[in-house]
Order: C-alpha cells, then sequence, then structure tokens
C-alpha cells in the first residue's frame, strides 16, 4: 500500500461556500489541499465532501488525519 505525500505538516483554514468539494487524498495535487488529478498514476482517490453553509474548515495537508479531510492534528507527531 502506498503512503501519501505529506503535503505540508500545517492544515489549511478556508471559508468554504455551500458545494461539493474534493479532497487531495495522495498529496500530490498542486492546488492543496483540493484535488487536481494527480492521484490518477496512485492508488488514491478524492475524498468527496459537502459543506451545507458557509464556514470556516481547517482541511488537513499531512493527510494522515483520522478524521479526513478535515484536520485532527496528526501532523505534529510526523
Amino acid at each position: 500500500m502506498q503512503k501519501p505525500v505529506i503535503a505540508q505538516k500545517a492544515p489549511k483554514m478556508l471559508t468554504l461556500e455551500p458545494g461539493t468539494y474534493y479532497w487531495c487524498a495522495c498529496g500530490r495535487s498542486q492546488n492543496q489541499p483540493f484535488c487536481d488529478g494527480s492521484h490518477r498514476v496512485t492508488e488514491f482517490t478524492p475524498l468527496a465532501f459537502t459543506i451545507d453553509v458557509k464556514k470556516d474548515v481547517w482541511l488537513c495537508q499531512c493527510k494522515h488525519s483520522s478524521n479526513k479531510p478535515y484536520c485532527d492534528g496528526t501532523h505534529r507527531t510526523l
């Protein structure tokens, strides 16, 4: 099993509008924390998630969170 690339050892805080988003699971995207299709050469697939109301979110960029796509602090131990 492949391990994801650590894009950054810190989460990304974003204010997201309602809609569906695709979180990069492989860590290769040049559009972190969102998917740009770079996973096609890996075994990873992006994670779709939906926001119902405009809100601030902290999205994982280390790709090791147990609460994907959201940060759970795992980056502190990598």
